[in-house]
């Protein structure tokens, strides 16, 4: 089978297998409507340490131990680690899985990092070049809120684009060893810059780089929307869900019954007053690892395309004016 499709596109020859997931959020996650599908909910915004960045450290390191126990292996048995976050030179992971022990590539994809650990995690695997890889990414509120707007002390009044940052952790064991769900395939993102530099409104600057990801995984697959039950992207929010219905309809694609995100599903705006929704890598990883990797377990998915979306920026850039450019990876997960 030719694994190349398109311009964009892999199709793995075979199926790199999702042995286990968890996934771990904060107290305002866990009030949510998902609040059923998580591992584990830490009311403690500190998690029992001294600063935010600390906290999402052991975010990370528990929610990717909980996967491997989940898939009764340890440490010892992946070959590499995926992971990354969005504290400057990936603070929040390097420090919450050095105990791990695992060969570790660091990513930064900013929120769309797990799709990008998944892709590469897939590609090793399907390559030959390991046995079981570990996928994790985080977000925590207070740190991501320091680094990117403005410190939770300053309590600035948040617009209605804006969204509000993901407190947790999703962890995946991928393996060549056959489980109940497998990834099949990728569309790996451009990079996408269309002048947006409004930090309190990334649906719209991420928007088109999701819709750039979907319309090329349809073309190089030669596919129909609805050859997947769900296209769901990672945090766009309301703002950018409705921005990327409204670019798909544009290239005469309609996704408008098919498409989810994680970023609207994680909290009840209205009542939780999260604005626009959900973001940060801890967003679709913890969704993906609760409520979507359950759903297809139990049969109510069988085929969707995971989109996370990015913006890439730091406090340089954005202080420099800068505009955001932004990115959105595509993974085909099945149910074997």
């Amino acid at each position: 089978m030719e694994k190349i499709r398109g311009e964009q596109s892999i199709a793995f020859e075979q199926p790199v297998y999702i042995r286990s997931w968890a996934s771990m959020v904060g107290q305002k996650e866990g009030e949510g409507p998902l609040k059923d599908t998580f591992d584990q909910i830490v009311d403690d915004p500190f998690f029992g340490q001294d600063t935010w960045e600390e906290s999402e450290n052991e975010f990370q390191k528990e929610t990717a131990q909980l996967a491997m126990k989940k898939a009764n292996m340890s440490s010892q048995d992946m070959r590499y680690v995926f992971a990354g976050d969005l504290l400057p030179q990936l603070i929040g992971t390097s420090f919450g899985i050095k105990s791990l022990e695992i060969p570790w590539f660091g990513l930064y994809g900013a929120c769309s990092t797990m799709g990008e650990a998944l892709s590469l995690g897939a590609m090793a695997i399907d390559g030959g070049y390991a046995e079981h890889v570990l996928t994790v990414t985080s977000s925590h509120l207070g740190g991501t809120e320091k680094t990117f707007r403005y410190p939770l002390e300053y309590a600035n009044q948040r617009p209605p684009a804006s969204s509000w940052t993901v407190t947790g952790s999703g962890a995946a064991v991928l393996s060549r060893t056959e489980g109940e769900i497998k990834i099949t395939g990728v569309t790996t993102g451009k990079l996408v810059d269309l002048g947006v530099t409004d930090t309190m409104n990334m649906g719209a600057a991420m928007a088109p780089a999701a819709c750039a990801t979907i319309y090329k995984n349809f073309r190089d697959f030669g596919i129909q929307p609805d050859h997947y039950d769900k296209i769901i992207t990672g945090d766009l929010g309301k703002v950018g869900s409705e921005i990327l219905l409204r670019l798909l309809k544009e290239n005469h694609y309609d996704i408008t019954g098919l498409h989810m995100d994680c970023g609207c599903e994680i909290y009840d705006a209205d009542e939780q007053n999260t604005n626009a929704g959900g973001s940060g890598c801890g967003c679709c990883a913890s969704v993906l690892c609760g409520m979507i990797l359950n759903k297809i377990k139990n049969r109510e998915w069988n085929r969707i395309l995971f989109v996370p979306t990015g913006t890439l920026l730091n406090t340089i850039s954005f202080n420099e004016g800068k505009a955001m450019p932004s990115i959105a990876h595509g993974v085909v997960i099945e149910r074997v």
